[in-house]
């Protein structure tokens, strides 16, 4: 565990220099974050460079990522993702694993980034919820921090062959107390209900950060 932490903390580290270089990447709310507990991360989703822009906007919790399990293909590659911290996901098929050791890291007070909208927009716009966040946060029973992640869209799209060199910037917004979340119900017709209520306060933090100065 000790390895896999200082693994993490190297790559979080060497990455948040070379955002700031290439990408002027600008954090705001860190501090919304709660400094211990199990909690979700829950961020719009339009670029592959959204989860490290997740993890290296804060310094004083590990966000741990689900990743698609071809990632893990190979014996570096296994060991890498793994070391920082990945969970290797089925996406072809309802993973029911992957989702228990999600609960399960939550429950154990760690940080879960998770992307509600299920894959990257294809436009950079907001999209609808899909059940699975809705389902994982009822049964974690955690409270929820919404994030909001500008620019990575326009530095590298879906189907991009290369980053380019741009402003990106991420907001942590106030923790959604699981009291509220629970008020939706924690029954299967819920779940949707949740991931709806998510997504509205990341599009509020939408635009938040849109008119602040920057």
């Amino acid at each position: 565990m000790k390895d896999r932490c200082l693994l993490y903390r190297f790559v979080r580290g060497s990455t948040a220099i070379w955002l700031k270089v290439w990408l002027k990447l600008e954090s705001h709310g860190a501090e919304n974050v709660p400094a211990a507990g199990g909690c979700v991360l829950a961020s719009n989703h339009a670029s592959y460079l959204d989860p490290p822009i997740v993890a290296c906007g804060l310094k004083h919790r590990i966000v741990r990522f689900m990743a698609r399990d071809t990632l893990f293909a190979g014996t570096f590659r296994n060991w890498f993702f793994h070391g920082i911290r990945c969970v290797p996901l089925d996406r072809t098929r309802g993973d029911v694993a992957a989702l228990r050791k999600g609960i399960q890291i939550l429950k154990e007070g760690e940080v879960l980034g998770l992307f509600p909208e299920g894959t990257r927009s294809p436009d950079g716009q907001l999209k609808p919820a899909k059940g699975g966040i809705g389902f994982l946060v009822a049964k974690a029973g955690v409270p929820v921090v919404p994030v909001y992640v500008g620019g990575s869209f326009e530095a590298f799209p879906k189907g991009a062959q290369r980053i380019r060199r741009g402003k990106v910037f991420i907001y942590y917004g106030q923790p959604i107390a699981f009291e509220e979340i629970a008020r939706l119900g924690q029954d299967r017709d819920s779940y949707q209900a949740i991931g709806d209520l998510i997504m509205s306060k990341i599009a509020h933090l939408r635009e938040q950060a849109l008119v602040s100065p920057r």
